[in-house]
């Protein structure tokens, strides 16, 4: 079997890491290099099962490579394309926490924007066969009524989803302007293993575990469209293989309150959220609601959710449970401690 080589950026994240366990899983004839810059959420461990994996196999059949570096450095990229000769290219790497992109929006600005401009300009400069972006629903803003399709008009409302729409622009005008055969995914709120826990689901499961509070902004109805990582990366698999070039296609699964996901973790270690909870005051311009409509991946490709909140959740907390070395490893960081000390209390400036 031929091999192809592929580059996946941001692949030491929540995300990423799952894309690349998956596509190490499932596409023996990639070669796959992971690109991330190794910032406060990316970590080395979320791929240790590949790497236990590739340090059993023969040198002439190791199928992964780790390169630490910025989407942003211009120069690694051209190198890396040239030394590589990609075949595709899926770019996960972005600063991703609105909470952290209300208190500074620099790296976000950097990394967001100022990072999708370098890669399309590598993708240009290197004629890779495809480029697949990886967005956010959140680009669409708050929906009071109805749902937001590839069609409707952007509408972000805090400094990251401002930073991921001005990098989605960026790269719809690469395809415009020098055919660059890139596609955008906008994916909606994910959840499941190895995700940072600064995110909700993992911060109140941890919480429960340590006996803390679970801090609510506002009073937690705000509604989110939740998907499950695994569900999203056979999506990102499914489009980048079988997409429209060009195209765009939201994923999404199904609509639950802030408050209902609460609900479903404490029911799952077995505690009174009541007890639990801790209303904090909300997001400068928070949004109520996302609703991303998934008709056209659904009817394009046949892509469909084979997970859910009610489902899974039990399964999720017993892997926050079984991991506490991982997951306290991170909280236990002064990072992580001085981040979280604003925003358990609602301070935004």
């Amino acid at each position: 079997m031929s091999q192809k080589t592929i580059l996946i950026t941001g692949g030491c994240g929540f995300i990423g890491s799952q894309c690349v366990r998956q596509f190490y899983r499932t596409h023996p004839e990639y070669v796959i290099v992971n690109l991330d810059l190794l910032t406060y959420a990316g970590n080395l461990e979320n791929l240790k099962l590949v790497e236990e994996q590739e340090r059993a196999l023969p040198s002439d059949q190791k199928r992964y490579i780790f390169v630490k570096g910025s989407i942003t450095d211009e120069a690694l990229l051209h190198t890396l394309c040239k030394q590589y000769d990609f075949r595709m290219i899926i770019n996960f790497a972005a600063e991703t926490h609105v909470d952290r992109s209300i208190i500074s929006m620099n790296d976000f600005i950097s990394t967001n924007i100022g990072g999708a401009r370098s890669l399309m300009e590598a993708v240009r400069a290197n004629k890779v066969d495809r480029f697949i972006h990886i967005s956010t629903d959140e680009v669409y803003g708050s929906i009071a009524y109805g749902t937001a399709s590839e069609q409707t008009p952007l509408h972000p409302s805090n400094p990251y989803s401002s930073s991921k729409a001005a990098a989605d622009l960026i790269v719809q005008s690469f395809v415009t302007t020098h055919n660059v055969p890139a596609i955008i995914i906008r994916g909606s709120n994910n959840y499941g293993t190895y995700q940072y826990p600064e995110k909700l689901i993992p911060l109140a499961i941890t919480n429960v575990i340590e006996k803390h509070k679970i801090p609510v902004h506002g009073a937690g109805v705000h509604i989110r469209s939740w998907l499950h990582v695994a569900d999203f990366c056979d999506a990102i698999d499914l489009i980048a293989h079988h997409g429209a070039v060009g195209s765009i296609y939201n994923v999404s699964a199904e609509e639950r309150s802030n408050m209902y996901v609460l609900q479903l973790i404490c029911d799952s270690l077995g505690v009174n959220l009541e007890e639990y909870k801790e209303h904090v005051s909300d997001r400068p311009g928070a949004d109520t609601r996302y609703a991303p409509d998934s008709t056209k991946l659904r009817e394009e490709l046949g892509w469909v959710p084979k997970r859910s909140l009610q489902k899974n959740m039990k399964e999720i907390v017993d892997w926050y449970m079984k991991n506490e070395a991982w997951w306290r490893a991170i909280k236990t960081k002064k990072e992580f401690q001085d981040h979280y000390l604003k925003q358990s209390k609602g301070q935004w400036y």
